[in-house]
């Protein structure tokens, strides 16, 4: 198995301009990168150093989710003219979390709203040779708005569109949080796994004591957590990467494992994150290279 590792721009790391980005991405042996926009200038930079592009992140999200059927029709014409660009530079992932425009919209109505909005993005998307990969991030407390962020809805959405071109960014970071069995989801849905993240979570037995699965009411001990759970770089949390990387290899995954950096020990400055890269790189060098 020989996944390409790459990263999420963290924000003291993507301070310095794309350039200079991508060239300590080579340097620090990463191969793709995920980008918030793909444009001729960052698909130039990345190519110079020798970097692909792992993931384009969607921008009219939340206008296709929202109750405004004029917005939705106008976020569905950008989010189309937004693939086909993509396209054009060579893109080939869109990266989206199914957040709605009202956090306090209930899932179940917002499904509906996304089973009416959404066929002909994908549409547009497989025309284009474009895989559009949802995170399951449940969304904002206290309300975890988000679509697609369980077993349950992922079988609702696929059943609604079985296209391939419509799947998941696998990021078990969410799924440990949730309780949901990352590795019973990869047997499940693994073929339809675009993308994903390399990110992993610790539950926090003396915090789960203390406030259950709920968001602490006082306040969260660390960074990147609501109480019972804090996120972290692989190899710190409770996923299993040698276990990941064996399912994903027996489903013939082709795409890349990119690190999403939230951990509050790295983080902060140009140097913690640096730091947090290149150890989370080498861990999951040891079950992807």
């Amino acid at each position: 198995m020989n996944t390409r590792i790459g990263m999420r721009i963290p924000p003291r790391i993507g301070s310095g301009g794309i350039q200079k980005t991508a060239a300590w991405a080579a340097e620090a042996g990463l191969d793709v990168l995920d980008v918030s926009e793909l444009t001729a200038e960052v698909k130039e930079a990345c190519s110079a150093a020798g970097i692909g592009i792992g993931s384009v992140d969607a921008r009219y999200t939340a206008q296709l989710l929202s109750q405004d059927e004029a917005k939705r029709e106008q976020a569905l014409e950008l989010t189309k003219k937004q693939i086909s660009g993509i396209a054009e530079l060579g893109g080939k992932v869109l990266f989206m979390c199914l957040v709605p425009e009202d956090h306090t919209l209930p899932r179940n109505e917002g499904f509906a709203i996304w089973k009416d909005s959404f066929p002909e993005v994908v549409k547009h998307a497989e025309q284009n040779g474009v895989y559009i990969a949802i995170e399951g991030w449940p969304g904002p407390a206290p309300h975890y708005p988000t679509l697609g962020c369980t077993p349950e809805m992922w079988r609702a959405m696929f059943e609604a569109i079985p296209s391939k071109y419509f799947g998941l960014n696998y990021d078990p970071s969410h799924l440990v949080r949730l309780g949901i069995d990352y590795l019973r989801a990869l047997t499940e849905f693994g073929e339809r796994i675009n993308h994903a993240h390399g990110k992993d979570t610790e539950i926090l037995s003396d915090e789960l004591y203390e406030c259950g699965v709920l968001p602490a009411t006082f306040g969260a001990k660390y960074g990147f957590s609501e109480g019972s759970w804090r996120y972290t770089i692989p190899g710190h949390g409770a996923v299993e990467w040698s276990k990941v990387a064996v399912r994903l290899d027996r489903l013939g995954y082709q795409g890349a494992v990119s690190i999403e950096l939230e951990d509050h020990r790295y983080w902060g400055t140009i140097e913690a994150e640096q730091h947090g890269i290149l150890k989370a790189a080498h861990h999951l060098k040891q079950f992807f290279k």
